[in-house]
């Protein structure tokens, strides 16, 4: 019984002193606040996502999940970038339309029919 008793003591003496030594009571004193993990953008500034780009973006984790304001942003980002191409490819294909009607009338658009309309 008394093995027991001093076992127990000498387990909640090692406790105790791993706690204060983690809390603050080591030699360099108390530890330092963690900074909280934030996203670095990754994505490129000075040229447009690429899919590369895009498969190597990963999110820090927060308490619940991913920090939404970090995944809005990034989404927010791709998609004007999507905008910005679709707006491009629209521009080109219209010129390229047009280019075609200038030098033969009998060319087709490359325009898809909307629904309900025929060639």
């Amino acid at each position: 019984m008394f093995m027991f008793f001093f076992l127990v003591v000498a387990l909640a003496v090692v406790v105790a002193a791993v706690t204060l030594a983690v809390v603050g009571g080591g030699e360099n004193g108390a530890l330092p606040e963690a900074a909280p993990e934030r996203f670095q953008d990754p994505l490129p500034q000075d040229r447009p996502v690429n899919r590369a780009d895009v498969e190597t973006l990963r999110f820090p984790v927060a308490v619940r999940g991913y920090r939404m304001a970090d995944v809005d942003d990034a989404f927010g980002r791709l998609g004007a970038e999507l905008a910005e191409r679709d707006a491009r490819i629209a521009d080109l294909e219209a010129a390229l339309a047009g280019a075609r009607a200038a030098t033969d009338p009998s060319a087709t658009s490359l325009r898809k029919p909307e629904e309900g309309e025929h060639r």
